[in-house]
């Protein structure tokens, strides 16, 4: 039930800021906009209000291919980054592929044993990635890491590809760090935040950053600059089983339902 309480809080929480906050521009259709403003909040608010996003940084978008991600490289690509995503398979990989030039380099995780930290300094020239965006991360090892490609990366990975002064946003909310892993990235001089969207409804002296978020994803949607990946329309019958393929990781593009 925590699960269904959640994704119901985050129809309406969409639908609020949407209706309530926002104008939308004639172009841009409800289907468009209903699919692209809560990924495009926590794109804003992962690099822009935490990382800092600025031309010239390198950022590392972990599953690219996702909702979020396809919104993170867009974003970082107009505002001058250099972009590295990783694919989760050969199809998301192929995807990755058609973004470009907004991608400089793909990395298909799915390829056997990846070296994420090595690819990432190479591309890099040894300096490091400026802004992580993680899509979660392993805590520690376990025997299924030997025998299966690794999805996602270890979290001292993470720490490892880091540059000087770089920044993590990570969206693991049970992320926990040892002593070493904090010293590591003392000596970096690098920074971790959480990613929580929801922090913006937490304080009233937030909500004029917030509203202006919520503009800038729309006027953004509205000249192109956010193409979502969506899905065909979700009748309101079927929402149930959609819900569920949601929870399940069943689905890759962003579902939308027709009231």
């Amino acid at each position: 039930m925590g699960q269904r309480r959640s994704f119901s809080s985050i129809i309406n929480h969409t639908l609020c800021a949407f209706v309530f906050s926002v104008h939308k521009p004639e172009k841009v259709s409800w289907v468009e906009a209903a699919g692209t403003i809560r990924d495009g909040l926590c794109v804003y608010t992962a690099l822009h209000s935490l990382a800092r996003l600025a031309p010239g940084r390198s950022v590392l978008v972990l599953d690219g291919a996702s909702p979020i991600g396809t919104l993170a490289i867009q974003l970082s690509h107009h505002r001058g980054a250099t972009v590295i995503a990783t694919a989760n398979s050969e199809e998301d990989k192929q995807y990755l592929d058609k973004l470009r030039p907004g991608v400089a380099r793909v990395i298909d995780l799915s390829k056997g044993n990846i070296d994420l930290a090595e690819k990432c300094l190479e591309e890099t020239g040894g300096l490091g990635v400026d802004i992580v965006l993680d899509a979660g991360v392993i805590l520690y090892n376990t025997d299924d890491h030997v025998t299966k490609p690794k999805l996602q990366p270890h979290k001292h990975d993470i720490i490892t590809l880091l540059s000087v002064g770089g920044h993590w946003v990570t969206r693991e909310h049970n992320l926990q760090l040892d002593p070493p892993d904090s010293h590591n990235l003392f000596l970096k001089g690098a920074s971790l935040s959480f990613l929580n969207d929801e922090i913006w409804n937490l304080s009233n002296a937030q909500q004029g950053k917030y509203l202006h978020i919520l503009k800038d994803v729309v006027d953004k949607l509205s000249c192109g600059i956010f193409r979502p990946q969506l899905d065909e329309l979700v009748p309101l019958y079927e929402a149930k089983v959609v819900m569920e393929m949601v929870q399940k990781n069943e689905v890759k593009k962003r579902q939308v339902v027709q009231l």
